[in-house]
């Protein structure tokens, strides 16, 4: 992985597509994630959401966003906490992490080359993100063992997501541990689903039905938004 600052100082963010036009706006939000106060942190997340990941699409400023976010994990600014809720902002930006990658996950890509001839084809923008894969797993990884159950969750879900890339098959076994641990510990389905299917894909026999089997295209992994921003009813 280069630096987060090399990220975003070498990206021509400009000439870059996302969903509302060119890039050039990106820097901005980007560097608001490393501000001290966690409302202008989780708020910057969902800008960037919307500009690289709207209508659940990779755009061509995906793959560098997403480059920048999985930089600064280890970042003091990611161990900011969110208010009301004793939640690092690392667990948010891996949720978010995670929920961009289910949207180039082999299963929506399987879906959408059924209908959009040449989705894969090289070079395209979507095989240009799925390749970076290795080089995400690598930073996702050490989170693995964090003390913190929400960090913990978000990091699984990532690395199942990014262990479907085939130079990463040797690391499926250990991270089935992790997809069974997620099955048996945590409430959110659509965190399950990707951990049931990680299991079924590589051979490993998931216990019970399928979570969210039904109408499950428009379920990807648990991932924060700006709700929680204010105080609980």
């Amino acid at each position: 992985m280069p630096p987060y600052q090399v990220v975003l100082a070498k990206t021509d963010w400009g000439s870059l597509q996302t969903a509302f036009g060119s890039g050039a706006d990106l820097p901005e939000v980007l560097t608001r994630l490393l501000e001290p106060d966690p409302r202008v942190q989780v708020t910057a997340l969902w800008e960037l959401g919307e500009l690289v990941g709207h209508q659940n699409t990779i755009y061509e400023a995906t793959g560098p966003a997403v480059m920048y976010v999985t930089g600064i994990l280890t970042h003091p600014a990611a161990m900011t906490r969110r208010p009301y809720r004793d939640t690092p902002i690392r667990a948010t930006l891996l949720g978010w992490l995670a929920s961009t990658l289910h949207d180039a996950s082999d299963e929506i890509v399987a879906r959408n080359a059924e209908y959009v001839p040449g989705f894969l084809a090289r070079g395209s923008t979507v095989t240009a993100f799925r390749d970076l894969r290795p080089m995400l797993y690598g930073a996702v990884a050490p989170f693995l063992q964090d003390s913190h159950e929400e960090v913990l969750e978000a990091a699984a879900i990532a690395a199942l997501l990014l262990a479907e890339h085939p130079a990463l098959a040797g690391h499926r076994a250990h991270l089935a541990v992790h997809a069974r641990r997620v099955l048996d510990t945590s409430g959110h389905d659509p965190n399950r689903r990707v951990a049931w299917r990680a299991l079924e894909a590589w051979g490993h026999h998931p216990p019970g039905p399928e979570p969210l089997s039904e109408k499950a295209e428009d379920q990807g992994p648990h991932s924060d938004g700006r709700g929680d921003l204010e105080p609980p009813f």
